[in-house]
């Protein structure tokens, strides 16, 4: 779980904002979405828990920032574990989108990790017109090596994916429905899918209080993270800022989740929290 600290939180946070109208995919002459939802200076910090025979342990956090520019959002996510973690396996990762205010769709990206001996660097520019990317894929940023790729549709990276579906029209949605996007990163092309699995009137998150949410489920990647049949479950704010609230996922061993542990800067008042 330490290992994979911010790309859980990540892949969590992603899953949440899946919600479309209809099935929703933007048209090839138009990838392009208006932004309702976040604003520049909102924060979001979230805090990792594994659980291992009934234990949950807290493991890290994962920081999100948003900065604006005249014509550009900036996003940074630092993510590291706990002092207390870090004799037992360091984590200090770094990743970073630059996106188009127009579009919501990336321009550039960099993913930075050290988790214990591991080192891994990814750096991609996008071409969303002439839908092409150039990537930077090593183990640090001096032995990357260069590879352009086409693509058939506008494209996302692991930050602007979440910040894209923050602000799809979800006021007419159907419980159990599906819906499909892809994200590019590690010099590859990801499908997501993720299912609605209706509202809860009252959802008690820790430290922060009781709230209105909505509920999805994202089919999740069999590999050496999840196992085949794992289910996650997210819980996201049931109001304009569509903040995901908490995760709870299995692993291969044990269980994980991430709790939203602060926020400010919000765009508007967060008027799901009930009490």
């Amino acid at each position: 779980m330490v290992k994979k600290l911010v790309v859980l939180i990540l892949c969590f946070l992603t899953a949440s904002g899946f919600l479309t109208k209809d099935g929703y995919q933007p048209p090839d002459d138009l990838c392009v979405i208006e932004n309702t939802s976040f604003a520049s200076g909102e924060k979001l910090v979230y805090k990792a828990y594994y659980n291992w025979k009934f234990i949950w342990i807290p493991a890290g956090e994962a920081e999100f920032y948003i900065k604006e520019n005249r014509f550009d959002y900036e996003i940074r996510v630092l993510g590291k574990t706990y002092e207390s973690y870090d004799n037992f396996f360091r984590v200090r990762d770094y990743f970073y989108s630059k996106i188009e205010k127009k579009t919501l769709y990336p321009k550039s990206f960099v993913r930075h990790i050290e988790e214990g001996d591991y080192r891994k660097f990814d750096s991609i520019s996008f071409d969303q017109v002439n839908r092409t990317a150039v990537s930077f894929n090593g183990k640090t940023r001096a032995s990357a090596t260069p590879k352009k790729v086409n693509f058939d549709e506008c494209m996302h990276d692991l930050l602007s994916v979440l910040y894209f579906m923050r602000n799809i029209n979800v006021d007419s949605y159907k419980k159990g429905e599906y819906i499909p996007t892809k994200v590019f990163f590690d010099n590859e092309t990801f499908p997501i899918k993720v299912k609605y699995d209706g509202k809860d009137a009252k959802k008690s998150i820790k430290e922060l209080g009781t709230f209105k949410t909505i509920r999805v489920i994202p089919d999740l990647v069999v590999g050496n993270v999840f196992k085949d049949g794992d289910k996650m479950k997210v819980w996201v704010s049931d109001d304009a800022n569509k903040l995901p609230l908490l995760i709870e996922s299995p692993l291969k061993i044990g269980s994980a989740k991430a709790i939203l542990k602060s926020h400010s800067g919000l765009r508007h008042p967060l008027i799901a929290k009930i009490k």
